[in-house]
């Protein structure tokens, strides 16, 4: 439509011209590309085809022109503001009011901004919220911000929470966030993961990516009821939440599990395994970041839709599953991520940068891999991917249960140490015979495979 620079020139010589060319338009279209490339405003600009184009029946363009007299920064325009929020509909261009009025930055636009905290949509709270901590040290501000922890939406409380309360909550102090101990570096312990983690500090290990045992499925995952599999997992991700440093993620790799029928009078239980574990890792302080399907060329489980093909009686349709999940969620802490990756020097941020290609979406198709020494082994690409997305050289990566080893050498592999723990001597056994054959790189720590009570012995000296 137009040029940003012919927009521009336009703004900057006057403003005969450019009313002239709004005005001009048949339609919206054309409006909303002026607007859109108006950039900078100088304060001799004249405001009037902004002002008329508030009362444009197009939210769009209504948004962008708010939008643009912000530019301005004008007192003059508040309650102009004001009287379009009152008979706004559109709840982008509310927010843009909003916004609007905070970033004027005078006293005057206060009691509007105290208003809107009694509005029904938590993003215009929480615009309001952004303009009135602008008076950080003033009182009646803080008075009337402090009562939304009660809020009912837990955005408006997150934003509260960090700005009156996080920084009372005494800060442990650890080591410089790069750093891990020693004693963990490409260590696997042969135990029960829970007790092994009573003798790891807290805030040791920078990542954890991890597929536990499916209830019931295996020899080694039995457990009395779907329940106690549940607090079991529970009870390890709150352990592995209290050693993973501040702001760092947790990478799980669940999916729905069917336990067969005992009879033809009976039928097959599917466990929503992803779903059901969700809450319980949310209230313990994990907050969800991402969901990742991992979708596999082929099923590898029992063909559930062979009956279907046959009769093809609605109600007894059951898919074959080509899916798992990749869950991502991240230690809850008031610091962004910028805090997390400035804590790295500039050069190991810089090696540590995705080389080459990456997966752009949420849908990431990998090959399973099928080994002989375990049932149920990662893919080294599906190892590959979450290490190198979520974490640095020089990461202590941590897997609970760490079956064939696999995380531990491609960990390894990628300039990381590695922590695991494992409970059954036989997979214990089997990831010491994959480090001898063939040996690993980086031998400035070597992998060293230790019984619990030698690991808790370590702990002790």
């Amino acid at each position: 439509m137009f040029a940003k620079a012919q927009i521009e020139g336009l703004a900057k010589a006057g403003n005969g011209d450019l009313a002239l060319l709004i005005r001009q338009q048949t339609n919206n279209k054309g409006i909303i590309s002026i607007l859109e490339n108006l950039g900078y405003l100088p304060s001799t600009f004249d405001a009037t085809p902004l002002l008329e184009l508030v009362k444009n029946t197009s939210p769009k363009v209504r948004t962008l022109a708010v939008k643009n007299l912000a530019k301005l920064g004008k007192l003059e325009f508040l309650e102009v503001y004001w009287r379009a929020f009152q008979q706004e509909s559109d709840t982008t261009t509310r927010r843009e009011i909003v916004s609007a009025i905070g970033r004027l930055r005078k006293p005057q636009n206060k009691p509007y901004l105290f208003q809107t905290l009694e509005d029904n949509d938590p993003k215009v709270v929480c615009q309001a919220i952004r303009g009135l901590l602008f008076y950080e040290k003033d009182d009646s501000v803080s008075r009337r911000l402090k009562p939304l922890m009660d809020h009912p939406n837990e955005m408006v409380r997150n934003i509260i929470h960090k700005e009156y309360f996080a920084e009372k909550i005494a800060r442990k102090p650890t080591a410089p966030h790069p750093d891990s101990p020693v004693r963990l570096k490409n260590v696997v312990v042969n135990g029960d993961v829970r007790d092994v983690l009573k003798y790891v500090d807290d805030e040791s290990i920078h990542l954890t990516f991890t597929s536990p045992p499916y209830y019931n499925a295996r020899d080694y995952s039995i457990y009395p009821s779907y329940e106690a599999y549940l607090d079991f997992l529970a009870e390890v991700f709150l352990e592995t939440h209290r050693i993973t440093k501040e702001g760092r993620f947790l990478i799980l790799n669940t999916s729905p599990i069917i336990i067969p029928r005992v009879s033809r009078s009976h039928s097959s239980k599917r466990y929503p395994i992803p779903f059901d574990i969700h809450p319980r890792l949310t209230e313990m302080g994990w907050e969800f970041i991402d969901d990742i399907i991992w979708v596999k060329p082929e099923y590898s489980v029992k063909n559930r839709v062979g009956g279907f093909m046959q009769h093809r009686k609605p109600l007894g349709y059951k898919p074959n599953t080509l899916t798992e999940y990749v869950m991502v969620y991240r230690k809850q802490t008031s610091r962004l991520l910028d805090w997390n990756i400035r804590s790295y020097p500039s050069d190991i941020v810089e090696q540590s940068k995705v080389k080459g290609e990456y997966e752009t979406t949420n849908v990431w198709k990998i090959d399973p891999k099928f080994d002989k020494g375990h049932s149920a082994v990662f893919p080294v690409e599906l190892c590959d991917r979450v290490i190198q997305y979520y974490s640095y050289k020089g990461d202590l990566v941590f897997d609970p249960f760490g079956g064939s080893g696999t995380v531990g050498r491609t960990a390894k592999l990628l300039d990381r140490y590695f922590f695991l723990t494992e409970m059954e001597p036989e997979y214990f056994e089997y990831m010491q015979m994959k480090v001898r054959n063939p040996p690993l790189l980086d031998e400035s720590f070597p992998s060293r495979f230790l019984s619990l009570d030698e690991f808790m012995k370590e702990k002790t000296k």
